[in-house]
């Protein structure tokens, strides 16, 4: 059970490894893009390529579905980002449980967007913990976990394929030990517990008042989406790859000028470089194409209202 991009690795190691995936079950198609078109989830996509049942059920509690997945009688049900929860008569159906591939070292960052969290919150080590799901939300005992660095200039789009590989790596590691009777479950600690909600596109607006260490990680964390963003002579502007620089000082929001590769701009403590901008409706530039066709005069400032 997996709906985006993440679940592909995942998904792709299970169809190449030892055991049989009877079926896969996605969320509906959705309309995408400009023009809407009623887009597949990309599970879809790879299951449809091994010739696996695909099952699309628009509310996870519908009779049909339900009977649907008893008449399979899995062993065991793998979910990674299916994006539901899961009701009990799932969680008790198969025979090993239902064992989610959850993108933090649990009980930390409990929720739809671990991977960005992480980044945000300034961690400087994240990793994929599999759980046996319970009721809760990533509340489940912990059955396998292994630690990465976050390096200074990940994003969560590079952190999100390390960790969606990890997973897949973990997922064929747990299901053999499951089968040995080598893993033992162990409770999550109650201290540490944190949230990592939804992300929303109001969230990448900048307040240049925050010290440039903590926007650094902002934009870096909400880097390829929702995107961090200001206004630049009343534009929306997004902000790329970004360097938190503390010896150096600036009014909020003032660009101090073009240092080498970035955009120096101030913060409430610190400065920071922006080597990356995109503006509304134009591609994304490099902090020197920027300078050279906007010519920024000094005192002007990047805002967070139009």
């Amino acid at each position: 059970m997996g709906t985006p991009q993440f679940a592909v690795p995942i998904l792709k190691a299970l169809l190449e490894g030892d055991d049989e995936v009877v079926a896969v079950v996605t969320q509906p198609d959705k309309p995408a893009g400009r023009g809407k078109k009623l887009t597949p989830p990309p599970v879809k996509l790879l299951a449809q390529k091994y010739g696996v049942p695909v099952l699309q059920p628009q509310k996870i509690k519908e009779p049909a579905f339900l009977e649907e997945l008893r008449k399979l009688s899995p062993d065991v049900i793998v979910v990674a980002a299916y994006g539901k929860i899961l009701p009990k008569e799932i969680l008790e159906l198969p025979a090993y449980g239902c064992i989610n591939v959850h993108a933090s070292l649990l009980p930390k960052f409990r929720g739809a967007a671990p991977i960005n969290w992480a980044i945000i919150s300034g961690e400087k080590e994240t990793g994929v913990t599999i759980m046996q799901m319970d009721e809760g939300m990533d509340t489940g005992d912990i059955l396998l976990m292994e630690k990465i660095p976050i390096e200074n200039e990940e994003t969560a789009g590079t952190l999100h394929d390390k960790l969606s590989h990890l997973g897949a790596r973990l997922i064929l590691e747990t299901l053999k030990r499951l089968k040995d009777g080598t893993l033992k479950p162990r409770r999550q600690p109650e201290e540490g517990v944190s949230y990592a909600p939804m992300l929303r596109k109001k969230d990448g607006l900048l307040d240049f008042n925050r010290p440039a260490k903590e926007l650094a990680c902002l934009i870096r964390g909400l880097d390829p989406w929702p995107t961090a963003y200001a206004f630049f002579r009343g534009k929306l502007i997004k902000f790329f790859r970004p360097e938190a620089l503390e010896k150096r000082e600036g009014a909020p929001g003032e660009i101090l000028g073009l240092e080498r590769d970035g955009i120096l701009v101030g913060t409430g403590k610190g400065a920071l470089k922006i080597k990356e901008v995109q503006l509304e409706g134009k591609k994304r530039i490099s902090a020197e194409e920027f300078f050279r066709g906007y010519r920024p005069q000094k005192g002007e400032k990047f805002t967070s209202h139009p």
